[in-house]
């Protein structure tokens, strides 16, 4: 059975959820809204192989509607077009969570995403992050927490070219997953299909594959 916090995580994020066969185009106000980084996602879509819901702000219902019923099999490529945002990219990958993490040993520290030394992408999260350093202070991996809505939180993690191939982000991701856990939330993980390295990863953290598919339009 489906952990609640997901149904109801979707419903927050997407505007709908649960959804019958096939694919539903549905409103939500939250695709005209920047997100939590502050920045837009215009299309958002998440589909488990049996049914799906793609959001999309109110005024382009219809416009996506008609995208699907005379280009179903390439609709994903003219989405960015159909939402206004032609330049903008499509991401397209597997949407996994988990309620039961890995008990890998914890790694990383929390700390303020403004501390010196950290990458750019981390200092775009508002609250703690979860960091490795080397003994002389230099980073080497970190998470972050897009908190979504109360019910779903998002892990993102990356590795440093140095210090790849140690297990460093399989163990960031269960330590931060037991965070959102014990947050009330439940912990997702998306990645791009091609990405096997960070599918690998998510394999080992506890996030298995049940091959839900997550979509949208996403700023460059």
């Amino acid at each position: 059975m489906l952990d609640r916090r997901v149904q109801l995580h979707l419903a927050t994020w997407l505007g709908q959820w649960p959804a019958g066969a096939g694919l539903h185009v549905v409103a939500s106000h939250r695709r005209a809204a920047p997100a939590w980084d502050g920045r837009l996602r215009p299309a958002l879509g998440v589909d488990t192989g049996r049914s799906g819901v793609l959001s999309v702000a109110p005024d382009r219902v219809a416009a996506i509607r008609a995208l699907i019923r005379r280009t179903p099999d390439r609709f994903l490529a003219a989405l960015p077009q159909a939402v206004g945002l032609p330049d903008w990219c499509v991401h397209d990958g597997s949407f996994r969570w988990s309620v039961s993490p890995a008990p890998l040993p914890d790694v990383g520290e929390w700390t303020s995403p403004t501390a010196p030394g950290l990458p750019p992408w981390l200092r775009l999260f508002d609250r703690p992050v979860l960091v490795v350093r080397d003994p002389d202070g230099a980073y080497l991996a970190g998470a972050g927490i897009k908190r979504h809505d109360a019910y779903g939180h998002e892990l993102a993690v990356g590795t440093a070219p140095v210090a790849r191939g140690h297990g460093l982000a399989r163990r960031l991701v269960a330590q931060a997953a037991r965070r959102v856990l014990d947050e009330g939330a439940v912990p997702t993980y998306l990645h791009e299909r091609d990405n096997l390295a960070s599918a690998r990863v998510a394999d080992a953290a506890g996030f298995p594959d049940r091959g839900w598919r997550a979509y949208g339009v996403y700023p460059r």
